[in-house]
């Protein structure tokens, strides 16, 4: 989430007058994340999440996106619903760009997330992956491995001003990947993006995940290593084996791995890194002027790839058996 798209009050007036739920009260941008114009919306009859779609999000992939949260909601998953119009419409255009207006969940994110956390964590994921047995709709992902090209390109020689010769360690690390990139695994639609910021907890209870806007068709295994990466490191970004165990652990208690895909997961989790890497990248470069958002540090990243680099057997995640 950020805000990169100021929305001025008479804007948002026309706006909530094709909706049922009151006049406004509040307003307030959220800063977190990179996509999106977000904000907390606050009306009289409650508090909803305001977005206006922007950068990597296409206004053609909306209905998909708005078809598989309710998809997963009917499956008994919290996630936010888009809240529809007077016409029944879940989308529509604020500022000149596609909006929508969504639920409010409740809970709070965990910044350092313990090995209880990544176990719930571990176990939603595999009951996602289990709900969208049925789901109608797919959606390339344009962020794996021949998506990662252009990231490069875009980020250029310009990657060593971040790191010196990142360029060149970048694309060894792409071409390695690529070439042993896995194929034939389980696949679905898989939520792409679970970071400790998308999903809530009350206590130590998950009470709901959000930002589903990288959902695409892709492989389980691989959804399980971008929590791997994102989860299961310390604040140095040194890996932790109990965090990976309990991640493990609660997600195959769901829904084992087969041999395929445990075999998989150092190259995948290799994948996922340069992925979060590039992205970052791209983003800490080109941050547009007076934007509110605050761009993530891609050496987080680097770091986590570097120590896929070293693993070749999956056990080293915590992998049950």
């Amino acid at each position: 989430m950020a805000v990169y798209t100021d929305v001025s009050a008479s804007d948002l007036d026309g706006f909530l007058r094709t909706y049922d739920i009151g006049g406004l009260t509040a307003l307030k941008g959220i800063a977190e994340g990179v996509e999106n114009s977000n904000f907390l919306l606050g009306t009289t009859a409650g508090t909803y999440i305001l977005t206006l779609y922007e950068k990597r999000v296409a206004a053609g992939d909306l209905p998909f996106f708005v078809a598989l949260l309710e998809h997963l909601a009917a499956k008994g998953l919290t996630c936010p619903q888009p809240v529809p119009n007077r016409a029944g419409a879940a989308l529509g255009t604020l500022c000149g760009r596609p909006a929508a207006i969504m639920t409010f969940l409740d809970g709070v994110w965990i910044a350092d997330p313990q090995p209880i956390h990544c176990g719930a964590l571990g176990a939603v994921l595999a009951q996602l992956h289990l709900a969208v047995a049925n789901f109608p709709m797919g959606r390339p992902n344009p962020l794996s491995v021949a998506g990662w090209h252009g990231l490069l390109a875009q980020a250029g020689a310009r990657a060593d001003t971040v790191v010196p010769g990142l360029a060149a360690e970048a694309a060894a690390a792409l071409a390695d990947i690529e070439a042993r990139w896995p194929v034939g695994l389980p696949m679905g639609v898989i939520h792409a993006d679970l970071f400790p910021d998308n999903v809530f907890f009350l206590g130590d209870r998950l009470s709901g995940l959000i930002d589903f806007y990288f959902a695409c068709t892709d492989s389980f295994a691989y959804d399980l290593s971008i929590c791997l990466n994102a989860w299961c490191f310390d604040a140095d970004h040194r890996f932790d084996p109990a965090r990976g165990r309990a991640l493990m652990e609660g997600y195959a208690a769901v829904r084992p791995l087969n041999p395929a895909e445990a075999a998989a997961l150092p190259v995948l989790a290799r994948g996922s890194a340069l992925r979060f890497m590039l992205t970052r990248l791209v983003d800490w470069l080109n941050v547009p002027p007076g934007a509110l958002v605050k761009p993530k540090d891609p050496r987080e990243y680097l770091a986590k790839l570097r120590f896929h680099v070293g693993v070749e057997d999956s056990r080293i995640y915590g992998l049950p058996g």
